[in-house]
Order: C-alpha cells, then structure tokens, then sequence
C-alpha cells in the first residue's frame, strides 16, 4: 500500500508535492520519492519520512510545472532505495511513473518482458514492470505524430497485460500527464483542479484520497472509476486539455464494470477525514460501528458480556468505537494516550518492530479502565501480536474483563492486491475461532464483525461494491494457489533484510 500525487500547472509544483505527500506519509513509510520535468526529469528519492529525504538544496533542483510524489510501504520488493518510487525510462519516449498497488502475474509479466519485448528488469518492485509494459506498449504508436489517442490505445494494453490492483501516474515528456486505474478499480485515485484567483490558470492534481486536496487547495472533482484513463496534455501554447476515457461510458447497462474498491481503505488505510467515492471516512466507520452492536446487543442481554465502557485503539478504530457507543447506549472513554510521533504499527515491516511500536506509541489512562469491564475496538484483527500486547496493557491497567472487539470481519485469505495480509500462516482467523483467539490473545471475549452485514452496507448504502476477498476468498482477479505462493515468497524475501 503506498500513496501517489501527481501535479500539472503553470508553476512550480515541488513544494505542493512535499506538502501534498505528508498529508499521505500514513500510506507508506519506507520511502519515499519525487519527480518534476522541466526539460528533463529530475528526481529525487530516498529511504524514510518525506521530511527526512526532502532537504531545501533537493527543492531548488527539482523544478518543472509538471512532477510525480510517491510514498511507499513494500508490500513487493525489500524496503531499500534501489526499489524507491518514483521510475523513469528514456524510450520510446521519456517517462516516469508511480503507483498504488500490487501486480500479481508479475513472474510471467518479467519473463515476457525479457524475452519477447527485450526489456530487462533490474529492481524487485513491481511499478518497473508496468513502466515496462507501457513503454513496450507506446513504442507500437506512430511517434512521429503521438496522440492522446495513441496514449490510450497503449493504456489499455497495459491495463490488458498487467493483472492485479493498481493506480498509476504517468509523466509523458515534453507532452503531459497520464493517469489510469485497473479494470477492477481496487485501488483508489481522485482528480481535482485549482483555479489561480490572480491569473485564473488552472492545475489539476491526481492523489490516492482526497484529504491531500484539502492541504493543497485543489477542489475533488472526481473519484477514477474501474479503469479509467485521463491524460492532461500540455499544448504548445502552454494551455491543459483534459482527455477522458471510461469504458462504462460506451458500454450497455448490463455490461458495466463492477467496482470491486478495497474495503480496508475505509477500514484502516485512507485518514478519516478523506472522501472516497463520495462517502467520508469518518462517516462509513461511524456506520460500520454501529453494525456491531447487533450482535452485541444479544451478548448483553443474555448476560454473557456485562461492559461498562467502550475505548478504541488509536486513531483509526475512534469513529467504529464511537458508532458501537452511540448504538449501545454506553459510555465511551479515550484511554489510551497516543504518541504521535511513532508511525503506523500496521505497515512496520517485522512482527517485532510492530510490538515496540505499540509498546512505544500507547499508554493508558488507568482511572478510565481500573476495575471496570472494557470493550476496545480495534479495526482488526491480524496476526494478534498487537491485540495480545494492547490486552496486556489493559490488564496491567487493571481492567476486570475485556471483550475485544474487531471492526473487521475474520481475515481468512490472503490479500494479494497491496495489503500487508499475504501470507495465509500469518492470519490468525484462518484457522482458529473466536474463543480460541480470545485465548489466544488472552482476552475474555473477541467479537468479529459480520461479514454479511458489511456487504450489506456496501451494497445498499454508502459505498461501492467493495472486494471482500480477504474476508470470503472471493477474488476479483484470476487468482490460484500459485500466485498466492509466489506473493507470500515475494513478501517473505521482502522481510528477510
């Protein structure tokens, strides 16, 4: 999971893209990358926190009005600077790229690369083999005469060639800015615009969620739909023309493509204050907590729960606590004081790193939870490590009984489209029951949210229709026993360094 921007304007954009990807440093952590044009490409990109690889001497490089933001978490690939986005190629013509996402035939795609289109891969990250894909595709077109037209035609052979989950930027040089989805819309990418107030220019800016708008001044226009494509192109007169391609805009009502949109975006990933799809954050997690208390409710009454207060683990399980409280008619409390300076335990890249992150980011407020009987909510339930540990603080806080409670549904299969959930041995929920994870995680109760009852949601209310793979195995991509394999190794290797 990582995080992409993309700018076209009139004027510099280096300093809207570092401030547009510390909006976004949630979505990845490992490293991080900038590239402008002007003339030529220039990049910049490194290991760590966007604060830490951007230094002032790097922004009087990079210059352009037209550049590319990536902030990663290695979910292929080891988490080193050789595997940093942004990528670039000079032929057929001048290109760089980022993504969002994961490629899942990416064995078959490099030997193909290799062998039929020459092309060799040098890094372990799967955005070469898009970049790749695409240059090959781009270099059939009439170059002599490139359109936007060509630019498509070559977008959707890649987007035929490449399986998986992705969102992709794409800087053409000297010609404009490229942007296109999967054909399954797994994941998220917003467009939006800003009009200059003085000389009433316009920019227009392409992120993974629209909170980055929000810090830039760019209006959301718009989420990309399944496989959408839009390219900015710059005319010689320095004017921006929008070109569109939707293949649902051509297409009967039966055969449109469904949406199948990462769930965990709304569970976990995106910043609560982000719209996707029309939905805020914070709004779809408030319902989703809600959703708990159906079955709560019934533990309740039948006497095989007795809470006294609802607390959540920071920050992104707040708006589930607070739905289940508002729901449920009882007290919520904040107790637990969160250290913002630590980053996200979910996308450290070891189990133990994982552990001291939480040991070092939380710490009770002990009056809240000293002799009562607790729910903590949390927005899943993984490996368990980390609930095991929150427990144990709890415990050592002096709370009587804790009913942990997961806003997610059991996480059963492996994701193979850019969450950290690769590996089947890793998830707790695949082979063992609620009771058994309560012990496990020496809880007294554990409560999964309903599965049927988030589809529900999904389907009727706020959302698109979401894939739910890692909860059902149920995979909007052709995925066998094989590449599952092949994911699991490729992420393993990732963590052996």
């Amino acid at each position: 999971m990582c995080g992409i921007l993309g700018i076209i304007g009139s004027k510099s954009v280096t300093c809207e893209l570092v401030s547009g990807l510390t909006a976004i440093q949630h979505r990845g952590q490992d490293s991080t990358g900038i590239v402008t044009f002007d003339e030529t490409f220039k990049i910049k990109k490194g290991t760590g926190l966007v604060k830490e690889v951007f230094l002032a001497e790097h922004l009087e490089r990079l210059t352009g009005n037209m550049g590319l933001g990536h902030v990663r978490y290695s979910t292929f690939g080891t988490p080193d600077e050789n595997n940093a986005q942004p990528f670039m190629v000079n032929y057929p013509f001048g290109l760089a790229m980022v993504h969002n996402g994961n490629v899942t035939n990416f064995l078959e795609l490099k030997e193909i690369l290799q062998k039929e289109d020459h092309r060799l891969v040098t890094s372990a990250c799967d955005l070469e083999l898009i970049l790749s894909v695409f240059a090959s595709e781009l270099g059939k077109m009439d170059l002599n005469h490139l359109s936007y037209e060509h630019i498509f035609a070559a977008t959707a052979k890649t987007q035929e060639r490449v399986a998986g989950a992705y969102s992709t930027l794409t800087m053409i040089a000297n010609n404009g800015l490229l942007a296109f989805t999967d054909p399954n819309g797994i994941r998220p990418m917003v467009f939006g615009e800003k009009i200059d107030e003085k000389s009433g220019e316009i920019s227009y800016a392409f992120a993974s969620e629209s909170t980055c708008f929000d810090y830039l001044g760019f209006k959301l226009i718009k989420d990309l739909a399944p496989g959408e494509m839009i390219y900015i192109e710059r005319k010689q007169d320095g004017k921006l023309v929008i070109h569109s391609k939707n293949e649902n805009d051509t297409k009967n009502e039966n055969d449109f493509v469904k949406q199948h949109f990462c769930i965990f975006e709304y569970i976990y990933f995106s910043r609560e204050d982000s719209i996707i799809h029309g939905a805020t954050v914070a709004k779809v997690r408030e319902k989703i907590g809600a959703l708990l208390a159906n079955r709560l409710k019934q533990e309740i009454a039948n006497k095989n729960i007795s809470p006294d207060v609802i607390i959540e683990v920071p920050s992104s399980a707040f708006y589930f606590a607070w739905g289940l409280s508002k729901a449920l008619s009882i007290e919520y409390a904040r107790a637990f004081s969160k250290n913002n300076f630590i980053g996200r335990s979910f996308i450290e890249p070891t189990e133990k790193i994982r552990t001291n992150t939480i040991r070092q980011k939380l710490n009770p407020i002990k009056e809240i939870v000293n002799g009562r009987n607790v729910i903590v909510v949390d927005d899943s339930i993984v490996r368990g490590n980390t609930s095991k540990h929150i427990v144990s603080i709890l415990r050592n806080a002096g709370a009587k009984e804790i009913y942990f409670v997961s806003a997610a549904p059991p996480i059963k299969y492996p994701c193979v489209y850019g969450i950290d959930m690769s590996t089947k041995t890793e998830l707790l929920a695949a082979t063992l029951d609620e009771k058994q994870i309560a012990k496990l995680i020496t809880a007294d109760k554990v409560y999964f949210q309903s599965i049927d009852q988030l589809i529900k949601l999904s389907d009727e209310t706020l959302i698109p229709s979401c894939c739910f793979a890692c909860f059902n195995g149920k995979y909007p991509t052709k995925i066998d026993e094989k590449i599952i394999s092949n994911i699991a190794n490729e992420r393993g290797n990732a963590r052996c360094i």
